[in-house]
């Protein structure tokens, strides 16, 4: 009770700053909410009594915490789906009254049907579009409302070919405006001309007006830097409303001196819109944008303020292991500062528009985003919803997202079954959407990735043409076309495909023909992490990732390190093919390895395959000391020295060379019986806001502290104080026990826990039992406002 008397008191005192101030609130809805499994057309009625029904928030996924079903499919990471119901009650103050209220879902997946106090709202089949209802109509002042959500994730063929999860899994907001306020979206911040002098910024503002009268409307802008001075303001625009309009008024500023995003240094500005009516201030709407020109080009590939940048980029799925798709900000922040220090600088967003959140993080670290509307149009999951909702669904990508200097591409579609259609219609498809979009959004250029054996005249479709797994015939297609822009959308980790014949494993990393052809735009890893679904079992996922679904990093992921990162670095991994891992599928394989000098006794003696991966000239390998030689990186493929070496228990010592010089050295220890475990916690003091996380990373280790990753112990986590326990997870998709358990057996020596904060500031303390160790383990972390 008391939290809900708080609750209405930081909500009325939010509507007092509003009537003050006349500005637009926004807050989360995330919280107290009520959640079955189960369907019923009672669940709609504002007085069903939903009591005895399981207490979330969200993002909430419901499938990640069920039990395995072969019989699911692995697509859908063999999790039940379901229909499920949400419901949430909530007061208004009366001070709300003749204001507009809408509640902003950022996606529900997915076919969802909203209700406010009974009545119907809407319908929205797509899974990863935000949602905006108006609630103004059917809101009480007196009573309770009650907000109901239906979720259909039914059926095993009614889901994309990948793990979505079920629910409400990303944030909810509910907004208030005055009447006459900017739509949401309802900004479109462009730069039609920038040098080092100045830039000019041209705003398209859409104003609507909900008063049951005409008014007199005038619009003005100010842009802030990142330090909050104004450096740029607008004239002021006044214009004549008729009653319910919506008018879209464009004005023009000049910004002088611009600091540029850059990957380096990615310069946000803040654009702040005033509306006025009749004098009076009745909306204030910020927006963040970048000054950055961009251009694709046939000869140089890709240009970021006039300047050469190589794509380096990963595609990437949302969910996040054992959180599913249901996925707290604070896990991609995490990825995203992993991937960028390991010298990721272009994403692929795979096959959907992210979060909200997300992209602002690519805005504000400094990623390049291609931002993709759909997998398959008229085929597979989206087929049923193509003709009535496409351009619907499309529209919404791109007018929420288009302020974003992170985005770089629109991408209308991946592997879509015409690009194989001998008749036209699938180019006529192709052509359709592209248009649109060139139309609704024409400062950026619009691709889709094709699959083996497309048409060339229907790739060519796209401004820039994305190509999977097909670099050779990518360079057959350039020497037919010169004109045509391209980029390699999908790229093998290790090998790469003859052309007509994708699966002649030639041990040429793709990265090498990317890096060596200007024109290429860059090349994106599928995939940069694994994830959830496309699966076999007894796997529930994509094994085949740099990154597995911890973010620990792989040694097959030395190789890009090396070609993406400038810090001078080696990498050693030991062959050895009857390593547990799971392999996944052919194509995306890599010879298994490891990253460890710790074999049993029956390899006494035997030669071992090492390789040493670097982006140094030259390479010496040490066996307990002694020299196994010099060798020059540019006499082996993939920059990859090969050395076989009899396998001794002791110490492999690798150090990279330039210029005679040692800079770099990579270290394998023999380890021996495990004794203890290391923990790294990403962060000891999180957020008391419900949200928050800590990773705590685990390894197994002997008594000289030396990482064991042969000899697997069960793990049993326990949380106490003000937090939770959200996941524990291992790099092995082949788990047995459900993604909710807090037990689990380590891979390879490692696991991570994942905790998150309660809205209660103090400590969480968690607890870590191994088997065979009687030691309890503990780690605290604290939590404030």
């Amino acid at each position: 009770m008391r939290k809900v008397i708080l609750a209405c008191l930081s909500l009325i005192w939010s509507v007092s700053i509003l009537a003050q101030k006349e500005m637009r609130l926004k807050e989360s809805f995330d919280f107290d909410w009520s959640f079955s499994l189960s369907d019923s057309h009672e669940y709609a009625d504002r007085t069903y009594n939903d009591e005895n029904w399981e207490k979330v928030q969200l993002p909430h996924d419901w499938s990640i915490k069920l039990n395995f079903d072969k019989k699911m499919g692995g697509s859908a990471a063999h999790l039940p789906g379901g229909i499920g119901w949400y419901r949430k009650q909530f007061k208004l103050p009366r001070s709300y009254n003749g204001k507009v209220v809408s509640i902003l879902f950022d996606a529900i997946c997915h076919q969802s049907d909203v209700y406010i106090n009974g009545h119907h709202l809407g319908f929205r089949p797509y899974g990863f579009c935000s949602i905006e209802y108006d609630l103004t109509p059917y809101l009480d002042y007196e009573g309770e409302n009650v907000i109901a959500v239906r979720v259909n994730r039914s059926g095993v063929r009614d889901v994309a070919r990948w793990y979505t999860g079920s629910g409400i899994y990303r944030h909810a907001w509910l907004q208030v405006t005055n009447p006459i306020h900017v739509a949401t979206y309802g900004t479109y911040v462009t730069t039609p001309f920038v040098s080092e002098d100045k830039a000019e910024i041209r705003i398209t503002t859409t104003v609507e007006n909900e008063l049951r009268k005409e008014q007199t409307v005038s619009i003005s802008h100010i842009v802030l830097d990142n330090q909050g001075k104004v450096v740029a303001r607008s004239g002021t625009e006044k214009t004549f409303f008729e009653t319910g309009e919506s008018i879209d008024i464009t004005q023009n500023l000049t910004l002088n001196h611009p600091r540029l995003w850059t990957l380096e240094r990615p310069e946000l500005y803040t654009l702040k819109t005033t509306v006025k009516a009749n004098g009076k201030v009745t909306d204030l709407y910020k927006t963040s944008f970048g000054v950055r020109t961009i251009d694709f080009d046939s000869e140089k590939g890709f240009l970021l303020n006039g300047k050469q940048v190589k794509l380096k980029g990963m595609c990437l799925h949302q969910d996040a292991g054992s959180l599913g798709t249901a996925v707290p900000d604070r896990s991609y922040e995490r990825r995203l500062e992993i991937i960028k220090e390991y010298g990721c600088n272009a994403i692929r967003c795979s096959h959907n528009q992210p979060s909200p959140e997300f992209l602002d993080m690519c805005d504000r670290m400094g990623f390049l985003v291609i931002d993709e509307a759909f997998d398959k149009w008229k085929s597979g999951y989206y087929e049923k919803y193509f003709d009535e909702w496409w351009q619907r669904d499309l529209e919404n990508m791109i007018l929420r997202d288009r302020n974003h200097p992170s985005i770089i591409l629109w991408s209308i579609g991946n592997e879509v079954t015409e690009a194989w259609a001998q008749d036209n219609e699938g180019i006529k498809r192709a052509e359709m959407l592209r248009d649109f979009v060139h139309k609704l959004e024409p400062s950026r250029s619009v691709t889709l990735a094709a699959q083996n054996n497309h048409r060339s005249d229907f790739s060519a479709v796209a401004d820039v043409s994305g190509y999977n797994y097909l670099e050779a015939r990518l360079l057959t297609d350039r020497k037919n076309n010169p004109k045509q822009r391209f980029l390699v959308s999908e790229e093998l980790p290790y090998y790469s495909g003859a052309e007509g014949n994708i699966r002649s494993y030639t041990v040429n990393n793709p990265w090498n023909i990317v890096a060596a052809h200007d024109f290429i735009a860059g090349g994106f890893i599928w995939s940069g992490v694994d994830y959830l679904g496309e699966a076999s079992w007894p796997s529930h996922g994509w094994p085949n990732g740099l990154f597995d679904i911890c973010m620990f990093e792989k040694p097959r992921a030395a190789f890009h390190r090396a070609m993406w990162n400038p810090e001078p670095m080696v990498g050693i991994a030991i062959i050895d093919q009857s390593l547990d891992i799971d392999h996944g599928r052919d194509l995306w394989q890599w010879p298994k390895m490891a990253s460890h000098w710790s074999f049993p006794r029956q390899y006494f003696g035997l030669i071992m395959e090492v390789r040493t991966t670097t982006n140094c000239e030259k390479v010496e390998l040490f066996m307990n000391d002694k020299s196994m030689g010099v060798y020059n990186t540019a006499d082996y493929p993939n920059h990859t020295i090969v050395w076989n070496v009899p396998y001794t228990p002791g110490k492999l010592v690798a150090k990279g060379y330039n210029e005679n010089k040692i800079v770099a050295t990579k270290q394998l220890v023999t380890a021996y019986q495990t004794t203890d475990i290391q923990l790294r916690v990403d962060r000891t003091e999180i957020k008391a806001d419900g949200q928050d996380l800590s990773h705590i990373a685990i390894q197994l280790c002997d008594k000289d502290g030396n990482p064991v990753q042969v000899d697997d112990r069960k793990l049993t986590v326990t949380v106490e104080g003000e937090g939770v326990f959200r996941g524990l997870d291992t790099g092995d998709l082949r788990r047995e026990l459900p993604f909710g358990s807090n037990e689990l057996k380590t891979h390879f020596g490692q696991a991570l826990i994942i905790v998150q904060s309660i809205r209660k500031a103090g400590q969480i303390k968690v607890n870590i039992q191994v088997e065979g160790i009687e030691k309890i383990y503990s780690t605290i972390i604290t939590t404030h406002s």
